[in-house]
């Protein structure tokens, strides 16, 4: 098939917006098992249709194509990883700067760990795909690394992490949890998720404090 080809198809009409949303949602879901099962290039919105036991006209009737359909899933996962780490540093406030620096850390960790599809999307699919796809995720990437900074930032401010450039020094941090998350795709080493966790801010707290 045809990445992006226009179609005419016979398309279910949607309901009332509740509706609307539950089945965007369930076409949503099906799709991430779907490009993570497969891989983007091998999976069809048959596929997706048939995984969601949807038709497949119901499926164009919420995006236009594949494309439309795997930049919606990147999106989510963006928002997801960014409400899973506001949650975690929620729940941290009030602590010094070392502790909101690692919630920040074993959040972003633990959001890829419990989540699988999501890096096989994010982390395998999107660069792989190159041209938009690799444009797009960068800006997600970029806005992932802006949540690390702000907590680097203020590391910074209390004195525990070194006096480089706090840009630099989050996609550091991004990188190491990404390129562990993507590792753990096919090994986990015998290593429990939370030791990981754990090692890494470590490893990050004590190679950047300041001598």
């Amino acid at each position: 098939m045809a990445t992006g080809a226009s179609r005419t198809v016979a398309r279910a009409r949607p309901g009332n917006e509740d509706d609307k949303a539950r089945r965007r949602a369930q076409i949503m879901t099906a799709a991430k098992r779907a490009f993570a099962r497969k891989g983007y290039h091998a999976t069809t919105i048959a596929d997706v249709a048939k995984s969601a036991r949807m038709s497949y006209g119901s499926v164009y009737w919420y995006f236009d194509s594949k494309d439309a359909l795997f930049h919606a899933l990147m999106d989510a996962e963006r928002e997801a990883l960014r409400e899973h780490i506001a949650t975690a540093l929620d729940a941290a406030a009030g602590g010094d700067g070392e502790q909101l620096f690692a919630a920040a850390v074993r959040a972003t960790f633990e959001f890829f760990e419990g989540d699988r599809a999501a890096v096989r999307l994010l982390f395998r699919d999107a660069y792989a795909l190159g041209g938009k796809f690799e444009r797009h995720l960068f800006g997600i990437y970029e806005q992932f690394i802006d949540e690390i900074e702000a907590s680097i930032v203020e590391g910074q401010r209390r004195g525990i992490v070194v006096q480089s450039p706090p840009r630099m020094v989050a996609f550091s941090v991004a990188a190491l949890i990404g390129q562990l998350a993507h590792r753990r795709l096919s090994t986990d080493d015998g290593v429990p998720a939370g030791e990981v966790a754990d090692f890494v801010v470590r490893l990050l707290l004590d190679g950047i404090r300041p001598r």
